[in-house]
């Protein structure tokens, strides 16, 4: 059974979110502020957080990067924060996707199911590696390691981008595709949402994020991975 913190500040929200998700078979914890949501994350691991960014202690992107200095689980922003510039801050620190208040709960639901899609491996030959500069990506085992043997963490939604353009060694994988295949269907223009994760996988994986030389960039078209 999946498992779902939910964090907010508002108890209308959490009782609904609560009520409607165990509606829908999943074990939900909820928190009020972001101090609880990080003892609750650590204490029982949930496997995904639908967390808002107005709490009354914490600001959401500082939960997001408290999360992310241990854990890799998708986070979903629930937040009333409409602005492009709360949206790049947030996937910036980590989110994996955004949704504005107010909201549906079957929107909220399609996009739980779809992050939780990103958790499944894709089946891939037992050896199958590529490198990306100085790493090396085991494909299989879903592990990056440097040269230097250091493993390089990535979060569900990193390895499902770097995962289908690695799969097409040279093969112009357009917007579109990448975002229907990352995030679902229902993407169609959220292209910034590309643009902020392959920014986080160059820096972690190129040499000179700014001058990549194998993730690259073609312009109002897609990406493409170069060997």
């Amino acid at each position: 059974m999946t498992r779902i913190l939910v964090v907010d500040d508002e108890p209308q929200i959490l009782r609904a979110l609560r009520i409607n998700l165990r509606a829908r078979g999943y074990d939900v914890e909820v928190a009020g502020t972001g101090t609880a949501a990080l003892k609750a994350a650590a204490a029982h691991p949930p496997d995904l957080v639908v967390l808002d960014l107005g709490l009354p202690d914490l600001d959401g992107t500082e939960v997001i990067r408290g999360l992310r200095g241990w854990t890799t689980i998708p986070i979903i922003v629930l937040s009333g924060r409409a602005g492009s510039a709360d949206k790049v801050a947030a996937l910036d620190a980590g989110a994996d996707d955004y949704v504005t208040k107010p909201f549906g709960v079957d929107e909220l639901l399609a996009r739980i199911r779809a992050v939780t899609r990103r958790l499944a491996a894709v089946p891939v030959d037992a050896t199958a590696e590529a490198r990306v500069g100085r790493h090396t990506v085991d494909l299989a085992a879903r592990t990056v390691t440097r040269d230097d043997g250091t493993e390089v963490r990535l979060t569900p939604t990193q390895w499902a981008m770097l995962e289908r353009l690695l799969r097409h060694p040279g093969k112009l994988i357009s917007q579109r595709q990448l975002l229907h295949e990352v995030w679902g269907p229902e993407y169609q223009h959220e292209t910034n949402y590309l643009r902020q994760y392959m920014a986080q996988l160059r820096r972690k994986l190129e040499d000179d994020p700014a001058r990549p030389r194998h993730l690259i960039t073609e312009p109002g078209m897609g990406y493409r991975y170069r060997p």
